[in-house]
């Protein structure tokens, strides 16, 4: 039997060290040079990120930790994007959720409005601090104040270093701090719109606040006579809502975090109730958000005709189901008449004077009354001017590691001119009349349209 003549020596230590080098080439590649993911910068460990994408999907249980993948804009020019244009006009109104799904890629869509719009934000701030934006924390329930502070946390650490600088890098970009660096903020997040930066970590931006706030308790004259007790429930009041305000004035965005209550002991079968717990809203659609803080679902809809009876359960059971990972979408409409602006927290779109629920789902068509008894827009003389539909497009969804829902929505005006321009204003005339022809005509009086439903229809037909 003849062996095969062995290898030079040489030969086979040649083939070995490129064997060798093949497999460091191939472990580089795997680790350094693989695709490129988003990052779920989640609060709980800010300096080891969570990669996305298979991860996380559309209909996965409730234990995913981690939002879907986020689809970069490479080339997004937001100072030449138009608003989004709806027109959700139909012919009967139906008291519906009406929702779609959402790419959660598009949670927060930005327009060439975004300037103009955080202007007004940081006015209203200033103005109405104690409207625009609260947080539910109370002295008697710790464990509660965790779970909103937690909810938080997990938004704002979304929102800044995930979602914004992988959606728009033309706009928002992170700043690594190196390890040799004396910078106690960790990662920054920096817009390249307006050139401010701050933590993308919510504990820093606390911390830096709190300290803050200790530099000008120092400087100050006033001695406190508050207990330790509630200095500290001041101080993370304080601290929850400076992140809440942070939010505010990096996103044309009002969002509401929403957390379940367990049901009572005598109804256990029902889902939980979701409770309002912490809001930013600049500009609510003709309520104040303060008078619905801690409130559950029902009794923030209680105004609403109809409501209880054709979509209180539905709603209590879609929020309580709603997995994590699913975005889902509607758009709303009403007119917003002269006089009234994207803040519109005292009144000016909704009639709350009017009879809710059965009553006034059984209103004759066009029996309503105007709010405050105001007198009706007169069709003479009437030309359009400062009066618009306006539109919210609103969305849900779950925050992964808390549960917690949020509920946002970025609100668009459109000169009634304009939806006439287009060729349909007889669609939106049509429309302002089945107000009073769908499943629930009291929507027609809580909608204001006797104030201003004659004026509009005759001149969008005109």
């Amino acid at each position: 039997m003849q062996f095969p003549e062995s290898e030079p020596e040489s030969s086979f230590l040649s083939k070995t060290v490129l064997a060798v080098f093949c497999a460091i080439f191939i472990c580089f590649f795997a680790i350094y040079i693989r695709p490129n993911r988003n990052n779920y910068h989640g609060f709980e460990s800010l300096s080891k990120p969570t990669p996305l994408g298979s991860e996380t999907k559309v209909g996965t249980d409730q234990n995913a930790s981690a939002y879907p993948s986020i689809t970069p804009l490479l080339t997004f020019n937001w100072e030449s994007a138009e608003p989004l244009v709806f027109r959700p006009f139909k012919p009967k109104y139906h008291l519906t959720m009406a929702i779609t799904n959402l790419d959660p890629s598009e949670l927060i869509p930005m327009d060439k409005t975004y300037l103009s719009r955080l202007s007004l934000r940081k006015q209203l701030l200033a103005k109405h601090p104690d409207v625009v934006r609260a947080v539910n924390i109370q002295h008697h329930d710790p464990r509660k104040n965790d779970e909103i502070r937690d909810a938080i946390y997990e938004w704002y650490a979304f929102v800044m270093g995930t979602y914004l600088p992988t959606r728009y890098p033309t706009m928002f970009r992170l700043l690594h701090s190196s390890k040799d660096s004396n910078d106690s903020k960790g990662t920054q997040i920096e817009s390249l719109v307006t050139g401010l930066k701050v933590p993308i970590d919510p504990r820093e931006l606390v911390h830096l606040f709190s300290e803050s706030e200790d530099d000008a308790i120092a400087g100050s004259e006033v001695t406190s006579v508050e207990s330790d007790s509630q200095s500290e429930h001041r101080r993370r009041k304080d601290g929850l809502l400076n992140l809440l305000d942070t939010l505010g004035s990096w996103i044309d965005e009002d969002f509401l975090i929403l957390l379940p209550s367990p049901p009572s002991s005598l109804d256990q079968d029902q889902e939980p109730k979701y409770h309002l717990q912490a809001y930013a809203t600049y500009f609510p659609s003709g309520f104040d958000t303060r008078t619905k803080l801690s409130k559950p679902l029902s009794e923030i809809h209680a105004p609403v005709p109809g409501y209880k009876q054709k979509l209180e359960k539905s709603m209590d059971r879609f929020f309580d189901k709603l997995e994590v990972g699913r975005a889902v979408l509607r758009v709303n409409w009403s007119i917003m008449t002269k006089g009234t602006g994207l803040f519109a927290a005292f009144g000016g779109l909704h009639d709350h004077s009017s009879p809710s629920d059965t009553a006034s789902a059984d209103t004759k068509a066009g029996e309503g009354k105007c709010e405050g008894d105001e007198e009706e827009i007169k069709v003479e003389g009437f030309d359009g001017d400062e009066t618009y539909v306006r539109c919210e497009r609103q969305t849900l969804h779950r925050l992964p590691k808390t549960k917690a829902l949020v509920f946002a929505f970025h609100t668009y005006l459109y000169p009634i001119q304009d939806i006439k321009d287009e060729g349909l204003g007889e669609d939106l005339a049509v429309a302002i009349d089945g107000l009073k022809e769908g499943s629930v005509p009291g929507i027609y009086p809580y909608k204001r349209g006797p104030y201003w439903g004659e004026a509009v229809k005759a001149f969008l037909r005109a």
